[in-house]
């Protein structure tokens, strides 16, 4: 035990001896004291800012700007009526769990002729929608379809109680605003 503790103090006191070798850390000292000789640099005074005044957005009940622009006709021309009311019991269909935003025309053929418009919804599905089909979250019924839209009826609450029918169109969108869309939502990913 005794030889233990003296290896150990001896290697103890040769690591202090060759740390204590000024020669060897001449060049770091040297510039560890230019460093510190050099001037201090300025510090920018703290800008001073403007206090915050509230701001109350009066444009709230509008259409969000970044929704896809829909053609609805004004309040005035909703078509109100005691017996308008959505038929709850129907049985739902697939496009009536996205909103007329996520909804886009991008077609229409004509078979025997019948019309029928070409829908794509937001995840990139194209569905075939008919004269009477329902889509969009209001309760929408297509009434007819053209080479450039399609026109629907859509039923939403008054406000008072009750339920008023109101106009809607999809416009028929070019494949080319198409592509440009699905590129830029592909950069913001």
């Amino acid at each position: 035990m005794k030889i233990i503790k003296l290896v150990v103090t001896t290697l103890f006191f040769v690591m202090l001896a060759a740390c204590a070798q000024p020669e060897r850390f001449s060049d770091l000292s040297q510039y560890v004291e230019e460093v510190k000789s050099r001037p201090g640099g300025e510090v920018e005074p703290v800008p001073t800012f403007e206090a915050y005044e509230a701001f109350t957005y009066s444009a709230a009940g509008l259409r969000a700007p970044f929704d896809v622009p829909i053609a609805i006709q004004l309040q005035e021309a909703m078509i109100a009526s005691r017996n308008v009311r959505p038929d709850l019991d129907r049985g739902r269909e697939p496009l009536e769990d996205f909103a007329m935003a996520e909804l886009h025309m991008v077609g229409m053929m004509e078979r025997n002729g019948l019309r029928v418009a070409l829908v794509e919804d937001s995840a990139g599905v194209v569905h075939r929608i008919q004269r009477g089909n329902y889509l969009g979250k209001n309760h929408g019924r297509v009434t007819s379809i053209s080479n450039s839209q399609m026109d629907l009826v859509e039923i939403v609450p008054s406000g008072s109680g009750g339920w008023v029918e109101r106009p809607q169109t999809l416009p028929l969108v070019p494949q080319t605003e198409l592509a440009q869309d699905n590129q830029n939502s592909d950069a913001a990913l």
